[in-house]
């Protein structure tokens, strides 16, 4: 029997079978798309809307997926996003062409060709005491211009009653926050070298992030079915840092937001984290978190599918596992149809398993490929699946 989208995804969440394999696409920063690839797609599918950016932030470069073309895509899920604040939004618009782009944290992207930009001049740097954090010009979490539009459209959605509804604030990262005001290669040296200090600010951190997730909820957690957040923790081999300074500097401060946002909706937790996390997967079920994103097949131990389902299947959803690193850049419709088909038979038994690209699909994604990808769901992802 057809489900709706929002049943296909919270049966495969639940561990459940439903009718097929439910997909992720374009709406969230971590599952989007960017622009030039989102306009090579809809030219090849014939879709005329217009060019809108996640976040109305075109700096970030990730397309705002337009109804019609999420349905091309066959995509379960429709996201409510928040924004900066209107303040924020109108100093950016306003600033000279080409000049940094600063957010409500004070830190910044700089354009370092023709509408390419790229995280620059992180605003604490220099900072290393507990007085630099509690002087840094911290940013108003409960500024009502964030938040205006997003009971209104989470509302609509649940109305509706036809896809699951993923709530994603931006960047409730502690760690990427705290790398986006130092630097990666200062804050990774201070939590080696000046640990108390880092202490404080990631802790600073999680208390801004938990007063936007307190705004968000207070306005959608009520129709969510998903709530994002996460924090980037690998590399291609390993991760950023050792488990052991995760488990005492980092994993409190997870558990802390987790709980937090559990207070305050029955949405699923999705936390996205790149690379090789396989050494904290055990870490994240036990705080809470019930979807792990993108599942990165390119990176170390993530390769093993196989296993991962064997050994967390049951306790854990996974959402992504398309590759991005060479598959959907590089290979043939027809690659990229068979490589789903592979991690589909690997993931996708019993539920517990989302389709979507390993993070956002880029620029140099063929549109061909996007169609390849989310047409072999349709062709391999039916329950129940076949070899």
């Amino acid at each position: 029997m057809s489900l709706t989208p929002k049943e296909r995804v919270l049966a495969a969440i639940n561990h459940e079978e439903p009718d097929r394999v439910p997909i992720v696409i374009g709406v969230s920063n971590a599952t989007g798309i960017k622009m030039k690839a989102y306009r090579e797609i809809k030219k090849l599918a014939g879709i005329t809307a217009p060019d809108e950016y996640i976040y109305q932030w075109p700096e970030l470069g990730t397309a705002a997926v337009d109804e019609q073309t999420l349905q091309r895509l066959h995509v379960d899920v429709r996201g409510v996003l928040d924004l900066e604040p209107e303040s924020i939004r109108l100093r950016n618009q306003n600033r000279p062409a080409h000049s940094p782009y600063r957010d409500s944290w004070g830190t910044g992207q700089i354009e370092i060709s023709e509408g390419e930009w790229t995280s620059g001049a992180p605003p604490m740097r220099e900072a290393s005491t507990l007085e630099d954090i509690e002087n840094y010009p911290w940013p108003e979490m409960d500024d009502p211009t964030r938040v205006a539009h997003c009971r209104e459209q989470a509302k609509k959605l649940a109305e509706e009653n036809q896809y699951a509804i993923m709530g994603t604030p931006w960047l409730l990262f502690p760690f990427e926050r705290a790398t986006g005001l130092q630097g990666m290669d200062t804050f990774l040296l201070n939590m080696a070298m000046n640990p108390d200090f880092s202490v404080a600010l990631l802790a600073k951190i999680t208390e801004k992030c938990k007063q936007m997730m307190d705004v968000f909820l207070k306005e959608t957690g009520e129709y969510l079915d998903i709530i994002k957040i996460g924090d980037d923790l690998g590399t291609q081999e390993n991760l950023l840092i050792s488990p052991k300074m995760y488990r005492e500097m980092l994993k409190p401060f997870h558990a802390d937001l987790i709980a937090f946002a559990k207070e305050r909706t029955d949405a699923k937790v999705f936390f996205h984290t790149d690379g090789d996390v396989f050494n904290l997967i055990e870490d994240l079920i036990e705080i809470g978190v019930d979807i792990l994103n993108p599942v990165q097949t390119s990176a170390g131990r993530m390769s093993d599918l196989e296993g991962l389902k064997e050994r967390y299947g049951d306790r854990i959803t996974f959402c992504g596992a398309i590759d991005t690193h060479s598959v959907l850049p590089n290979g043939t419709p027809n690659e990229v149809q068979q490589e789903v088909r592979r991690v589909i038979q690997a993931l996708g038994p019993g539920g517990g398993y989302m389709v979507a690209s390993v993070h956002t699909i880029m620029n140099d994604v063929p549109a061909e490929n996007v169609l390849a990808m989310v047409d072999a769901v349709e062709k391999y992802g039916q329950y129940p699946l076949k070899g």
